[in-house]
């Protein structure tokens, strides 16, 4: 089923109009020194842009996020990338639904189409690269298992530095998960994954990416916010690098190591200055452009994790709600 759309090197699912990446995401929060300090520890390429934080993988000229200042954290907009080939024809599909399409926030030069989702997040979709995977992403122990006779491992000062490779996929707490995968699916032309009933739903892109570029957890009923940003790091060791590395640097609050049921990933998360989580991740399960995922109504006791730590009194908490109904966070 794989296409070659006339330009080589392109894998596209033929006959089918959907986005291929999750190209950005933009995420406003109240003090961008606490946010470059804290990317910055979990292993980032944090680079001062505009009067915004742009967020690198270390070696990759792709800016995978940015982080703008103001009032209350949220998420600002996310922006997904589509072939060059759909773009007329996703935004005249968008038109036919009535979506009201909107120009460029100020200050934000673009040629690409915005407009909200249900949830009132802003999208950009644009033509660009396709930054999601074209296969499963390779996974394994830094440096390989050591031969016999021969010492493994580093000491602790002459460890590396914990630095993911790529950004994976964020998860969204939203007030109707199903009307949200039912919308992703009409307008975007994502898939759904996995869902545990109404409470959590991963959703793919067509064009062969990771078990899920976007997930949406259930908000019971309160404003939507962000959960997570999740970063591919490669193998477990890197993992646990990691969750050392921002311990080190006074990051102590997080979550794992564990094992998720809906994406298969290793994990490890750090919970941010606002609430939200930042996910070392390993391992995800990958849906192919020729492969037709079979998504499942999953149990709730699968809906988190195979094996792990306990799980964090707050780590379900929606902290951005309480933002918009003046709680204390």
């Amino acid at each position: 089923m794989t296409a070659i759309t006339g330009k080589i090197g392109i894998n596209k699912r033929p006959g089918e109009l959907g986005v291929h990446s999750l190209s950005e995401f933009n995420v406003v929060v109240p003090d961008l020194k606490a946010a470059q300090d804290f990317y910055t520890a979990f292993g980032l390429d944090v680079r001062e842009e505009d009067n915004m934080l742009g967020l690198y993988t270390h070696g990759n000229a792709h800016r995978w996020g940015a982080i703008s200042e103001g009032a209350i954290k949220k998420i600002n907009m996310v922006t997904y990338a589509i072939f060059e080939e759909d773009f007329e024809l996703i935004k005249k599909r968008i038109e036919h639904m009535r979506i009201k399409l909107l120009d460029p926030p100020p200050g934000f030069e673009s040629n690409g189409i915005f407009f909200y989702d249900l949830n009132n997040f802003l999208i950009q979709i644009k033509v660009g690269e396709k930054t999601s995977p074209d296969e499963k992403v390779a996974f394994g122990d830094i440096d390989g298992s050591a031969p016999p006779n021969k010492a493994g491992s580093w000491s602790r000062q002459a460890k590396p530095e914990a630095r993911p490779t790529r950004f994976a996929h964020m998860l969204a707490f939203v007030p109707d998960v199903l009307a949200t995968v039912e919308f992703y699916e009409r307008v975007l032309g994502m898939r759904l994954s996995d869902r545990t009933g109404d409470m959590i739903a991963f959703m793919h892109g067509i064009h062969g990416s990771d078990h899920h570029m976007f997930a949406f957890a259930n908000s019971a009923g309160r404003a939507p916010g962000l959960h997570h940003l999740s970063w591919d790091i490669g193998s477990v060791n890197g993992i646990g690098l990691g969750a050392a590395q921002m311990a080190d640097k006074g990051y102590v609050k997080g979550w794992g190591l564990g094992r998720h049921v809906l994406g298969s990933n290793y994990f490890h998360y750090m919970q941010d200055p606002w609430g939200s989580w930042c996910e070392y991740s390993a391992d995800i399960d990958y849906v192919g452009v020729d492969h037709d995922w079979e998504s499942k109504d999953h149990p709730p006791e699968d809906g988190i994790y195979v094996w792990g730590p306990a799980l964090p009194e707050d780590f379900l908490h929606n902290y951005e709600a309480d933002q918009f109904e003046g709680k204390e966070s």
